[in-house]
């Protein structure tokens, strides 16, 4: 079983579509990034994480053939707007794809893609059918059933989903507060993937200095900084981190 950071980027992505790469060095691959999905990938599924801008590319590029179900983290178009992308995937299995959401990104989908969950007519059929959000949602793995559990977080002025599985990896790409209540579903996790923005504070997502402050008092074994806009160069944040946090980048795979 694997987690695939399919983009780690902010919101215009690094290089924005200007061209400009910030403090980041075009000569560094790592430092290309698209905006934020993910995948959970086991024998049996393929669970997407967010529907970015950059999904067809980010399928692509990891070689990505069937998605099964689709869990969202929050309505903003970085996460949301390569919804589209998931036809051929309808296509292929002749049913809609599964997807999960809070009610206020149900919300937000069903009135911008309405096409996508009603149909149309017979040459534009519904590809995604929406599902309930549980507390407590489960993935499957070959003959065992791992957790997956949804926590609320705060990003900005609207509420996010946060990802835990099976209590070893947590996904939090768009954050800027956990509440104090939820600090247990956080705590010795072998890996916490957590949003960093940049240098300077942000109402709606972390900086370094609280990213860093998060992971000191969670304590994974491993925590990588994800939602990276142009300010943060990767190289340079692999010299100043701690040996136990390292910058994302687009592709980085941990096993489960």
């Amino acid at each position: 079983m694997k987690f695939i950071i399919l983009g780690c980027g902010s919101s215009m992505g690094v290089p924005r579509p200007d061209g400009f790469f910030g403090r980041c060095n075009p000569k560094t691959k790592k430092n290309y990034r698209t905006r934020c999905s993910a995948l959970i990938k086991t024998k049996d599924e393929n669970i997407l994480i967010d529907t970015s801008p950059d999904l067809r590319h980010q399928l692509i590029k990891n070689k990505v053939k069937d998605i099964n179900r689709v869990f969202y983290s929050h309505m903003h178009a970085d996460q949301t707007h390569g919804i589209n992308d998931l036809r051929v995937f309808f296509f292929k299995k002749k049913e809609p794809i599964k997807v999960y959401s809070n009610s206020a990104t149900k919300k937000y989908l069903l009135n911008t893609f309405g096409y996508c969950f009603k149909s149309v007519n017979k040459q534009y059929p519904a590809i995604l059918e929406f599902k309930r959000l549980n507390k407590i949602m489960f993935l499957n793995n070959g003959k065992k059933r791992y957790l997956i559990k949804p926590i609320k977080v705060k990003h900005g002025k609207v509420d996010s989903i946060c990802y835990v599985i099976n209590k070893k990896l947590a996904y939090i790409s768009d954050v800027s507060k956990i509440y104090t209540k939820d600090y247990k579903s956080f705590k010795n996790l072998n890996y916490l993937i957590l949003d960093c923005l940049w240098f300077d504070k942000h109402p709606s997502h972390l900086n370094l200095e609280n990213s860093l402050k998060l992971i000191n008092i969670f304590k994974p074994k491993k925590a990588i900084l994800t939602n990276l806009s142009p300010e943060l160069d990767y190289n340079f944040l692999k010299k100043i981190l701690p040996k136990s946090v390292i910058p994302a980048y687009d592709g980085l795979t941990v096993n489960l």
